[in-house]
């Protein structure tokens, strides 16, 4: 296990990314050997509390390691990119519905698939060098892991702004669409971690935590909720491009290199969480999005992955021109049931 640390100290059960010179990425194999962690742990009456943090300074974790997920999809082979999908999202509900408390310290970059590890847990510590993102938009992607849940729960139209700019959350921002519970400055880290080792009680994190600075959102709310009302994404465009503001600007700029056909799939996924649907439902929907996402054709996510993390251009050739070209038969057909494929939890999957 090159790639994380599992092990108990005390009361703990401690689990740490190792991929610093990686970002932390996630594999498929780092997934499995967390689920079989916290299986072992369960029965385990020593363990009191689970920590997850990482190794280095600038990221927690920032996101899923594809690029093997991209080399088989290009070769025609889809089925590593699902069973990697299908094991993290099973991980992600596991950590949520865990029965014993589980704290997530994330500093640095947290995006994609940190914030599966990191954002449905019951204590979700940010520093002060946190910047939280779901940027699967500019890979041909959506938001996953569940995010398009914690997206659409966000306060106003914070959630869609976020979904479909890729904007990097500091911890005030994060903390208020709901990714996260506490701010602690990174000093105190160490000695919260030497204390959950030692008592096994997350009670202590509390009284560490302190007010974060004020982030974007504290001051621009209003104007992206009313940018980002309801509507098609090229509309959004339309109402960003009438605002000389430097947030709207930059927001634009991001969805003008972001795959139009991701977008429009985020804003109807995000459209389609109802307030009482929980981590599971959204991770249905969105394996539906992830399952046809390698399979060559059907979406921009190979494509996006190429000229982002593979050749590194920056210049993808997105299957539609604009954000108006993408029709709702598109959307609907890439967002529709599975059918024997259909994603499920055994007996989670309520």
């Amino acid at each position: 296990m090159a790639d994380i640390a599992i092990r108990v100290r005390g009361r703990a059960g401690r689990i740490t990314l190792t991929r610093p010179q990686a970002l932390n990425a996630l594999t498929h194999a780092m997934c499995r050997d967390i689920l079989a962690a916290l299986e072992a742990w369960a029965r385990d009456p020593a363990v009191a509390v689970v920590v997850i943090d990482a190794e280095g300074a600038r990221a927690f974790c920032a996101g899923g390691d594809i690029a093997a997920v991209y080399h088989a999809g290009m070769a025609g082979d889809p089925e590593p990119g699902r069973a990697f999908w299908r094991e993290e999202y099973r991980m992600n509900l596991a950590l949520s519905r865990y029965a014993k408390p589980v704290v997530a310290l994330m500093q640095g970059f947290v995006m994609g698939g940190g914030v599966g590890l990191g954002g449905h847990v019951r204590h979700r510590v940010l520093g002060e060098t946190t910047q939280l993102a779901m940027p699967e938009c500019g890979i041909g992607l959506i938001p996953d892991v569940g995010g398009t849940r914690i997206l659409a729960r966000a306060p106003g139209r914070s959630g869609l702004w976020a979904g479909l700019t890729a904007a990097r959350l500091g911890p005030d921002d994060a903390i208020r669409m709901g990714f996260a519970d506490l701010f602690v400055p990174q000093d105190r880290w160490p000695g919260m971690i030497a204390g959950l080792e030692a008592d096994g009680d997350p009670a202590l994190i509390a009284p560490l935590a302190m007010a974060p600075p004020p982030g974007l959102l504290a001051a621009h709310a209003p104007a992206i909720d009313a940018a980002f009302a309801p509507g098609p994404v090229a509309e959004i465009l339309a109402r960003l491009a009438a605002l000389p503001d430097d947030w709207a600007v930059q927001a634009a700029r991001a969805m003008a290199r972001n795959s139009p056909l991701s977008m429009a799939c985020t804003a109807a996924l995000l459209e389609a969480v109802a307030p009482h649907d929980g981590l599971a439902q959204a991770l249905v929907r969105e394996y539906r999005f992830t399952h046809r996402a390698p399979v060559r054709g059907l979406t921009d996510f190979l494509e996006g992955v190429r000229a982002q993390i593979i050749d590194k251009d920056r210049t993808p050739r997105w299957r539609h021109a604009a954000p108006d070209r993408v029709t709702p038969e598109e959307v609907a057909a890439l967002l529709a049931p599975l059918g024997i494929d259909e994603l499920t939890f055994g007996k989670e999957s309520a």
